[in-house]
């Protein structure tokens, strides 16, 4: 049993805040009969819920594994016109959204869905969902850099969570990391780097908890197996 105005929400309805507003003037029904309390709770998938006599059934959740390429924004549009994640996603049906971000210049796996509960799980700092980057550096990390990354750093928002890191490969003017982290921030593993005095040249995510880019070319995505949805779902 979920709230009927998350309900309406997620099945695309109108926002929560306005489908709140809704209930309380009286523009929705359950079963029949009209509903103004916003504590009200619903099964999606048994009870008749009308809007204004308008039927709404609750969306086909999807599931979907992106690479996003480099050059793409994180977002639904662009006032600027770049391109957007969900120009690949014009032929699905339901409308999905990317779950976290990767900035503009960086590339790698990134998740998008229409479910709301799983999004926000992911999200969540509590959950500690690992998240695996591969970072080109400038310059080659002293073993003293790589421990400021692995006990954490001080950026402008705060220190860092400690986090994973070992040296994948260098050659004479540049490095390859692989770090792995839990948390969140904006371009948090730029600044990471930038702060032990290690620029990113080019940055992939290529791991979310135990999904992964194999397979895919930039550009690429493929739907979650309902094994892979499951394991996700008990993450959390």
């Amino acid at each position: 049993m979920e709230r009927l105005q998350k309900v309406m929400a997620r099945a695309g309805v109108a926002s929560r805040r306005k489908s709140e507003e809704w209930i309380l003037s009286g523009k929705v029904r359950v079963n029949g009969k009209t509903v103004t309390q916003l504590g009200t709770r619903v099964d999606p998938e048994r009870d008749r819920i009308e809007v204004e006599g308008r039927l709404i059934r609750p969306e086909h959740k999807r599931y979907f594994l992106f690479y996003k390429p480099k050059g793409v924004i994180t977002s639904l549009s662009d006032p600027d016109g770049r391109p957007v994640v969900t120009d690949w996603f014009r032929e699905v049906e339901e409308r999905v959204y990317p779950v976290g971000r990767l900035d503009y210049d960086t590339e790698g796996l990134l998740l998008l869905t229409n479910d709301g509960e799983l999004t926000h799980g992911l999200a969540h700092p509590r959950h500690e969902v690992d998240k695996v980057y591969q970072a080109t550096v400038k310059g080659i990390p002293a073993k003293k850099s790589l421990r400021r990354l692995e006990t954490g750093v001080k950026l402008t928002d705060g220190w860092t969570a400690p986090a994973k890191v070992r040296m994948l490969r260098s050659g004479k003017e540049q490095a390859c990391l692989e770090l792995t982290i839990h948390e969140g921030r904006n371009r948090q593993v730029r600044r990471m780097c930038e702060a032990v005095g290690h620029p990113v040249v080019h940055l992939v995510r290529v791991q979310l908890a135990f999904l992964t880019l194999s397979g895919l070319q930039p550009g690429e995505y493929r739907e979650l197996s309902k094994e892979e949805i499951r394991r996700l779902k008990e993450l959390l």
